[in-house]
């Protein structure tokens, strides 16, 4: 039994939130939960809220317990990118992509 959770279009890079996916990836969802509160990034929050939310969809829809789920799958994906210009030298423009990105969290039960 899978079950997932997915936080769509949050604006920062899908890089920067990489780097806090990968860290609870193959954890226990408690633990995972434990080891995001202490992390000083905004992506930990972010993470942790589509996490309590998987948690809760297991719960609720499935049935499952939160003490046998393991995080099975957390990934970072980019999403589309809001365009901006800036002005540049002799009256031409420079693109800025402000980038956003789609966090999916896929839990498991532990067998």
């Amino acid at each position: 039994m899978q079950v997932q959770a997915v936080t769509k279009n949050f604006r920062m890079s899908a890089q920067k939130m990489r780097e806090v996916v990968r860290q609870v990836q193959g954890l226990p969802a408690g633990e995972a939960l434990a080891i995001l509160q202490h992390v000083p990034r905004k992506s930990a929050r972010v993470v942790a809220k589509t996490l309590r939310s998987a948690i809760a969809n297991a719960e609720n829809n499935h049935g499952l317990r939160a003490e046998n789920l393991v995080i099975s799958r957390a990934a970072a994906e980019t999403a589309g990118g809001l365009r901006r210009f800036t002005p540049k030298a002799r009256g031409s423009a420079g693109p800025i992509i402000k980038r956003s990105c789609h966090v999916r969290i896929i839990l498991s039960e532990r067998i």
